[in-house]
């Protein structure tokens, strides 16, 4: 008797979302069309083809363009809590889809259920913080030095709003972009990783079910399911504002360039090498945990996933020995399954990467205490699961300071804090730190401006996993861009300086005299 595979109710999940075999990429207020190529998207889980998307075309680009251009004329003419209501009513269509997106997350990127079910629930959470916000957007006033006069600023929505995602956060990264964006009075064009096409289908197939109840401008939301020909367009042009882009320093640098050399805005989330301090004064229990879920969590496809361990000499072997156990109990496996802690790489390019990173390690003198290598068999027949690894290292390897998205896990020693700093903060990126010790002097020493240079460093806890409510981003080759919580919301929108005469003349500031 052939034994059934196990049903996760994947097909019942993609039916709820809206998604069917043949999808068209091009979305604007939840109006489809698209004329490019057709796409293929497979899952890292068991190797099957999803579902086909018609891409969108360079003529299909222009088309959501005007279209969230004359949106724009409408919507920011309406009041902030009226915005922040859609977007509200948006968190409660996530809260009933969650199960369901959440599901599609796993299946089509491959991180485990429980991160997918996670990053609706992020999605959920911004909706929450904007709708508050949407009631809180201030400017200042301030005294004028001149007499009969009220001086004050104000912030206004930028316009059109590009949104360039990666695919190790298919839906979140969207969500966070474009809660702030909608409360500020913009309108969005996002163009996914098209990696995780379907994911974005679905968001569209959610939010256009709230613009339509509400009867509003189609162009509010638009989406493009591409290559990277369309990201070109949405960097290079002038309609819009502000692009908000994630992924790799390398295409972040040309991002950042190109939208500079047109005066627009860019907020760029680049690539972290995120390391975690071990102290000799650290709770050995807790320390474990957060490397291991900061290493592993989502196959080490975070952006700030944990890379490097800086441990003290004095308790080196113990961690490194209940690292090795702690490994060997890993469950490696399809992610929809709660028993499994891995899930797969997105695709073969990833896993080559992680092949090719781990022999440069070792031509380093890079020393594996846990060997790495590609699974076989049935239950990983899509070719794309990997075995997370550890090895001891030098924090000058050239590959310990390339980030590298997978589960490889470097080891290194130190023997005094402000070493240990100083071998954190060695490398190109600056995303996400931590330190995990009981000794308040170290704690606040690597807080203060002696210690991490990452836009996020934590104590006790480990890299991976930031809460909406506080800025997100990093410093160096992570880009110098915020997104989520805060005060970000400045980000999506402009400045205005106000000055109001209410005399019967007209003072010059600087005591300036012009009489005529």
């Amino acid at each position: 008797m052939v034994k059934k595979e196990k049903d996760f109710g994947i097909e019942k999940s993609l039916k709820n979302l809206g998604i069917t075999k043949e999808n068209k990429g091009v979305s604007t207020g939840g109006k489809y069309f698209a004329n490019g190529d057709v796409l293929e998207s497979y899952s890292p889980t068991d190797g099957k083809l999803i579902a086909k998307i018609k891409t969108g075309s360079a003529a299909d680009y222009d088309t959501v363009i005007a279209n969230a251009k004359e949106a724009f004329l409408e919507f920011r003419m309406m009041p902030a809590p009226k915005r922040g209501e859609l977007v509200r009513q948006f968190g409660n269509k996530l809260r009933e889809k969650k199960d369901d997106l959440g599901k599609l997350v796993s299946y089509e990127m491959g991180k485990s259920l429980q991160e997918g079910l996670g990053e609706v629930q992020e999605m959920i959470d911004i909706c929450d913080f904007a709708v508050g916000l949407s009631r809180q957007l201030h400017g200042y006033t301030m005294h004028s030095e001149r007499p009969l006069h009220r001086m004050y600023e104000q912030y206004h929505p930028l316009g059109i709003v590009g949104i360039i995602s990666a695919f190790n956060f298919p839906v979140a990264v969207w969500s966070w972009n474009t809660a702030l964006a909608w409360i500020c009075g913009n309108v969005t064009v996002w163009k996914p990783s098209e990696k995780v096409g379907l994911c974005a289908i679905a968001c569209q197939n959610i939010i256009a079910e709230v613009l339509k109840e509400n009867n509003m401008p189609k162009g509010i939301s638009g989406m493009i399911v591409g290559d990277h020909t369309i990201g070109e367009k949405l960097v290079q042009d002038k309609n819009i504002s502000l692009v908000s882009f994630t992924g790799s320093t390398r295409v972040g640098r040309i991002v950042g360039t190109t939208v500079a050399q047109r005066f627009g805005k860019s907020i760029l989330e680049l690539g972290g090498n995120n390391a975690i301090i071990i102290s000799e004064h650290a709770d050995l229990d807790m320390s474990i945990i957060g490397a291991v879920f900061g290493a592993v969590g989502t196959a080490g496809q975070r952006c700030t996933s944990t890379r490097r361990l800086i441990i003290h000499e004095s308790v080196y072997d113990e961690v490194k020995n209940r690292l090795i156990k702690a490994y060997g109990q890993l469950k490696i496996g399809n992610p929809l399954d709660e028993k499994n802690h891995v899930g797969p790489l997105i695709d073969k390019e990833a896993v080559k990467q992680y092949l090719d990173s781990i022999e440069k390690c070792k031509s380093e003198g890079g020393t594996f205490v846990v060997e790495g290598g590609v699974l076989k068999g049935k239950a990983y027949e899509s070719g794309c699961y990997v075995k997370p690894c550890i090895a001891e290292v030098e924090n000058s390897f050239e590959i310990v300071q390339h980030e590298t998205f997978a589960p490889i896990l470097y080891l290194m020693k130190y023997g005094d804090l402000d070493e240990a700093i100083a071998m954190q903060n060695d490398v190109p990126q600056g995303l996400s730190s931590a330190i995990m010790t009981q000794n308040l002097r170290e704690a606040e020493l690597f807080l203060s401006q002696a210690g991490s240079d990452c836009g996020i460093a934590n104590v006790n806890i480990g890299t991976s996993g930031a809460e909406i409510g506080g800025a997100f981003g990093g410093e160096k080759e992570t880009g110098g861009g915020r997104e989520s919580g805060s005060d970000v919301w400045k980000y999506y929108m402009r400045r205005q300086t106000n000055t109001i005469n209410y005399s019967t003349t007209l003072p010059l500031a600087q005591g300036i005299k012009f009489d005529i």
